[in-house]
């Protein structure tokens, strides 16, 4: 890809806060987009959501949507007809309508009224089975091409990916290849948290000191866009990041220009990436210290502040009111930092 060719790495002043490589999404195929069309007009809020998704988990979580959409419509439909034929047949002005005011029992009745919602249980129940084990976040998507890892850490309020083969990470900006599964592994360095990336599916909680897994892929290449979906404090609704979907070729030369030219992500660090900050832009680091995930996970390295911590008397937690007064008296502004 031409945009990983003209990526190269910017002076830093702070370390590991680097390079932020410019990765331009792909324009998708004409004729892909042109069927997409009539779907979406009947779901304009949801282009690029759930409903558009690019990889195989993304699809079968739209597949359980729409298939448990259609069952809940098997009673929903005919209620609402039966319904509107109920009141137009048994309205006051229709004298041939049968009159039984000492009516109390009807096995017909009985029978419809218990037996639509137990078939819908089970169907519904059969649904819930598939999702629960074809597309279990653990189980590793079949592929000729073997995985690419990849380590998530929450942070407040940002998101840090690692890339452990490559020795290399970034904040706020997920980039993989195209066509190839990705294995998450995935922690939060706070309080709870939640990782989403609509298009390719299977939104997972993250939890300080617990690790979870997830395998996703993206089936084209193109820019999709990731967001955490579990309220985590003020920082909360700037809390996204861009994914970067790209050939494999694209993917090996920008990892190889992050380890080019860049700082160092080590112990120390992660400390200062650790403060809470707010709107962070994207930006990269050239070396990641080994174990530096696992050190986190385990709570070798303390957890972040978190709003709990702030909001008890420790270091003020930043947000729109805060962040002039908590610059103030610390002499640091973690929005000029994330922007270096």
């Amino acid at each position: 890809m031409e945009s990983a060719k003209n990526a190269r790495p910017k002076d830093a002043s702070s370390p590991g806060l680097l390079a932020e490589p410019v990765l331009l999404p792909s324009s998708p195929k004409p004729g892909r987009q042109l069927l997409w069309v009539p779907a979406i007009a009947f779901f304009p809020g949801c282009a690029g959501g759930v409903l558009d998704p690019q990889g195989p988990i993304g699809s079968g979580n739209r597949t359980i949507l729409l298939n448990s959409l259609a069952v809940m419509l098997v009673i929903v439909v005919p209620t609402l007809v039966a319904l509107l034929a109920f009141a137009w047949k048994f309205r006051a002005s229709n004298s041939n309508a049968r009159y039984d005011p000492e009516f109390t029992y009807s096995g017909r009745i009985e029978l419809i009224v218990w037996s639509i919602p137990t078939l819908t249980i089970f169907f519904l129940g059969g649904l819930i089975y598939y999702g629960s084990y074809q597309l279990d976040p653990r189980k590793p998507i079949p592929s000729a091409q073997p995985p690419l890892d990849i380590q998530v850490v929450a942070l407040d309020w940002k998101w840090l990916f690692l890339y452990p083969e490559q020795g290399v990470g970034a904040v706020n900006q997920l980039v993989i290849p195209a066509g190839v599964p990705v294995h998450f592994k995935l922690t939060s360095a706070s309080v709870m948290n939640t990782f989403f990336v609509p298009q390719l599916g299977s939104m997972v909680y993250v939890m300080n000191g617990m690790q979870t897994e997830l395998h996703l892929q993206a089936d084209r290449e193109g820019s999709f866009y990731g967001q955490s979906a579990h309220f985590s404090g003020d920082g909360f609704s700037d809390m996204n990041f861009s994914v970067s979907a790209v050939s494999a070729d694209a993917f090996a030369r920008w990892a190889s220009s992050l380890r080019g030219g860049g700082g160092v992500l080590n112990a120390n660090a992660y400390r200062e990436l650790a403060r809470q900050s707010t709107n962070v832009a994207p930006s990269t680091f050239g070396h990641v210290q080994p174990g530096l995930f696992d050190a986190v996970a385990q709570q070798t390295l303390p957890p972040g502040p978190g709003p709990a911590e702030s909001a008890a008397g420790g270091e003020p937690q930043v947000s729109p009111k805060a962040l002039p007064a908590a610059a103030a008296a610390t002499g640091h502004h973690p929005q000029a930092e994330g922007a270096q």
